[in-house]
């Protein structure tokens, strides 16, 4: 079974910084190609960045710059470090694997 579990959301000031974890487990994480996704309060996802598992990384118009996406594979875990926060960055942010399979997600908040 697919298990993704996101943690290291919160509240965070504007300008501030935020590292977000994901757990895999239940597939080859190794050889997915792994992607955050988000949704901001009344929208729909958004894609925010993919890795790959050559360690090609990809982004958002939006976060380029700002956003960081890494990958342990010895931990099977996901990684987006986030820096500069702004308000519009405020959502529930997802890891997703090739299948689809999501997390429950993690809530930012990026508010004075």
């Amino acid at each position: 079974e697919v298990q993704l579990v996101e943690s290291g959301g919160g509240l965070v000031q504007p300008g501030g910084s935020l590292r977000l974890s994901c757990a895999a487990s239940g597939f080859t994480f190794s050889t997915n190609a792994m992607s955050w996704v988000r949704q901001a309060p009344g929208k729909g996802l958004e894609w925010v960045s993919t890795i790959n598992s050559g360690y090609s990384r990809s982004y958002a118009d939006a976060v380029t710059g700002r956003f960081t996406i890494s990958r342990d594979n010895a931990k099977n875990t996901l990684y987006l470090r986030m820096k500069s926060l702004k308000p519009e960055d405020t959502a529930v942010y997802y890891c997703t694997n090739e299948g689809g399979g999501r997390g429950q997600g993690t809530k930012v908040t990026v508010s004075s």
